[in-house]
């Protein structure tokens, strides 16, 4: 299955994948993070249910304090 994240190509070998997994397979930390799937934001509690489908593009975005 192919996939992008953040833009980027990532080829999976498993044709079922949840959120989560691709986090975890690809070692993103899960604090402080907001995740979307083909422009739809995706809550946390969803993560482990969201089936990820070949050619979706999914997005991770980091929380940045500051000010």
């Amino acid at each position: 299955m192919e996939l992008k994240v953040n833009g980027k190509g990532v080829i999976i070998d498993n044709p079922e994948v949840m959120l989560s997994n691709l986090l975890e397979h690809l070692a993103i930390s899960t604090s402080g993070i907001a995740t979307a799937v083909n422009n739809k934001v995706i809550s946390r509690k969803e993560w482990p249910h969201t089936v990820l489908k070949n050619g979706d593009s999914i997005i991770v975005i980091n929380a940045v304090c500051g000010g």
